[in-house]
């Protein structure tokens, strides 16, 4: 039953309740939920660093003001893990995207499947509440798609599956191809890097499009 899936994220799993018979909506958070590049860059500029847009990619994008030299590639995971513990309760809702989920909420139910460090679970969980988004959430670790295939297991209407990273969307496709996967990337400067996800059904831009995509197909089966 929990093939693949991490041992952290194992009990989260089981400690959720999902009805059979609603269709389901399950939607990453940075970049999706929240502004996480908007936050990462002050956080930055904060350490005399800054990210330079070259690629999607953190790893070789943040450099050090001084020299504008990339960081080593051992210090990123470090500098995210500071990141996430200090910054992860207050980064800024992306727009629309309580309005989006609490539309879809009264067609679908809703869970947040992030790839937060779980040992930063509640600050995540505070933050979505104080910004008017309090859904279930899973703070997962690794790929997507087994988790994605334990949530959607004998689920007997639609499920959706809503993300930024492309290797996300292809495992969502290798493990769960009957999830309809919708590609969307908020910050516009971000989005711009990278085209379609291969693995997505859909890209979308924002979160009115998201919503109405969702409920239409919910509504008529159509996209």
């Amino acid at each position: 039953m929990f093939t693949g899936i991490h041992d952290e994220v194992r009990p989260q799993l089981q400690g959720l309740t999902i009805d059979r018979d609603r269709p389901l909506v399950i939607t990453d958070a940075d970049e999706v939920l929240f502004n996480f590049m908007i936050g990462l860059e002050d956080f930055l500029k904060s350490l005399e660093l800054y990210f330079d847009w070259s690629s999607f990619a953190l790893t070789g994008n943040i450099r050090r003001t001084s020299d504008r030299e990339p960081i080593e590639a051992a210090e990123v995971g470090a500098l995210l893990a500071d990141f996430f513990d200090q910054r992860c309760a207050v980064l800024p809702a992306v727009d629309g995207a309580a309005e989006g989920l609490a539309s879809l909420s009264e067609h679908a139910q809703i869970v947040v499947l992030s790839n937060v460090p779980p040992k930063y679970a509640d600050k995540r969980r505070s933050s979505l509440s104080d910004k008017g988004m309090d859904f279930p959430l899973i703070a997962n670790v690794g790929s997507k798609g087994q988790v994605v295939r334990y949530l959607t297991e004998g689920l007997k209407a639609p499920a959706y599956f809503i993300d930024d990273i492309p290797h996300n969307h292809s495992s969502v496709n290798e493990h769960a191809a009957h999830v309809h996967r919708l590609h969307y990337i908020a910050d516009p400067r971000l989005s711009d890097l990278l085209g379609p996800a291969e693995h997505s059904h859909s890209r979308l831009y924002n979160w009115p499009e998201i919503s109405a995509h969702i409920i239409r197909h919910i509504e008529t089966g159509e996209y």
